[in-house]
């Protein structure tokens, strides 16, 4: 196993159970003690964890995983949602992406779509996200509007009132929201609130609001909230989405994509 995959999985495990021993670590990941504590003290250098004695614990409060360490988990489920998300956006539309591990899956779908190839432009695409503006500014047929603002080292999104100003002076046809949670009572929702701000003033300024969220986001709740679910028009999941989850959302007049 790759340092970073170790460190993917440490991270991972400390986000379930808010503690982890050396040894124990060491016995789920199949290497020596002496690997983790190496592997510790690089992630505590790093401030996505803190040392204790025999161990570590998780950085912070509200803590969550950087976007580099996300994009293993539920990868195929996220590629599969990209793709359909990607097939929703018609070509000349202007297209609003927040940050995260599936919206970017989502502009690499777009970016791969034949019918895109060409066009002036093919596609507008609006962003906060510095990594996705980053892949498609190679893209000469899509027209890349980044926003300003402050970039977060977690998500690689730009927040604040800068990335406000700029918002407020667009429209787009569809937003597409990466949550870490949505719920049909609690709507959708993200860990920091500045995100969730500059999400909620991209919903209010597109025609239709497409979520892209596998089935481990759904039914949950997070701290800051985007929207309510009565204001997204489509959800896009996967298939191990339960029964009751899609027609409570339907019931709610979403209309649910699964893939």
């Amino acid at each position: 196993m790759s340092r970073d995959a170790r460190w993917q999985a440490l991270l991972e495990l400390l986000v379930e159970r808010g503690r982890l021993d050396v040894e124990e670590a060491a016995a789920e990941l199949g290497v020596s003690a002496a690997t983790i504590r190496r592997d510790f003290d690089g992630l505590a250098e790093q401030q996505m964890l803190v040392r204790t004695r025999g161990g570590a614990v998780v950085h912070g409060v509200s803590y969550e995983l950087p976007l580099r360490y996300k994009t293993a988990r539920h990868a195929s489920e996220k590629q599969r949602i990209a793709k359909a998300v990607a097939d929703l956006v018609a070509p000349g539309e202007a297209v609003g992406l927040t940050g995260g591990t599936t919206t970017t899956e989502v502009a690499r779908a777009l970016a791969v779509r034949g019918d895109l190839a060409s066009g002036s432009p093919a596609l507008t695409v609006v962003t906060n996200a510095l990594n996705i503006a980053a892949e498609l500014a190679v893209r000469p047929q899509f027209k890349i509007v980044l926003t300003g603002g402050v970039a977060r080292a977690q998500s690689y999104e730009l927040v604040g009132p800068l990335a406000d100003g700029v918002l407020g002076q667009i429209t787009v046809d569809v937003a597409v929201l990466g949550v870490v949670a949505f719920d049909v009572t609690h709507g959708a929702a993200a860990h920091d609130e500045a995100e969730a701000a500059i999400n909620r003033l991209l919903c209010e300024r597109a025609e239709r609001v497409v979520v892209a969220a596998d089935s481990s986001k759904l039914g949950k709740r997070a701290f800051a909230r985007i929207c309510a679910a009565g204001a997204v028009d489509t959800l896009v999941t996967d298939t191990a989405a339960g029964a009751p989850t899609v027609r409570a959302f339907e019931e709610a007049g979403l209309r649910v994509v699964t893939v």
